[in-house]
């Protein structure tokens, strides 16, 4: 079924979806129902349950998004955003000096929505942490753990470090053909706001992935 949510958590305070990757999280002025929140709208209407977003995606990275059922909890969720683990997996171009570091810069963005890194610390700061796990085929898989929830921000920061995501054609190298975004959120790990038990969401690597390393 085209429009079946896969979740991967859910009680009567949240729901955690993996969202696929060219899906919008929220609607835009150009597309209003094909998003990843309206397929829960749907979903939670059936049930006479209420949705409010928690924090996005791009449209071209897959992986996990949280959603809440009040708005109490929402904005829980998001006063203490910081304390939530997420963790990536991207594929990269190139073999990285560095196998591990962090990359801390300020973020700026353009009146065309084009993020960038700027010098003036009026911008937002953005940090990245990496870990290289396999290199193949001038390829490098990371595992990231973003410290910030900046727009972009990890694919602006791997292209300004000379290693942009495979397949970013808005930040990387678009000649480069790729089926998708090598972008995946994979992990989260946060305190439940109401149970107050840690939660610990991981997906598996998209078949995409596995299928470019081999």
């Amino acid at each position: 079924m085209k429009d079946k949510i896969k979740i991967l958590y859910e009680d009567k305070y949240l729901l955690i979806v993996n969202k696929p990757n060219n899906l919008l999280t929220i609607a835009t002025s150009k597309e209003k129902e094909n998003t990843m929140y309206h397929k829960v709208l749907l979903y939670l209407r059936k049930k006479n349950q209420k949705v409010f977003i928690v924090h996005r995606l791009d449209k071209d990275t897959s992986g996990l998004i949280i959603f809440a059922k009040s708005e109490k909890i929402k904005r829980y969720l998001q006063d203490n955003f910081s304390e939530i683990t997420r963790k990536y997996m991207a594929i990269v171009e190139g073999v990285l000096i560095k196998k591990q570091d962090t990359i801390k810069s300020y973020l700026a963005e353009t009146k065309t929505n084009l993020v960038y890194i700027t010098n003036d610390k009026s911008g937002k700061l953005a940090i990245t942490n990496y870990k290289v796990i396999l290199e193949k085929n001038n390829y490098s898989l990371l595992d990231i753990e973003i410290k910030t929830g900046r727009k972009n921000q990890i694919r602006v920061q791997l292209n300004s470090i000379g290693h942009p995501i495979l397949g970013d054609k808005k930040y990387g190298n678009s000649k480069q053909k790729a089926s998708r975004l090598y972008l995946h959120a994979y992990y989260l790990e946060f305190v439940h706001p109401i149970t107050k038990e840690l939660l610990k969401i991981e997906l598996d690597v998209p078949k995409e992935f596995i299928n470019l390393l081999k």
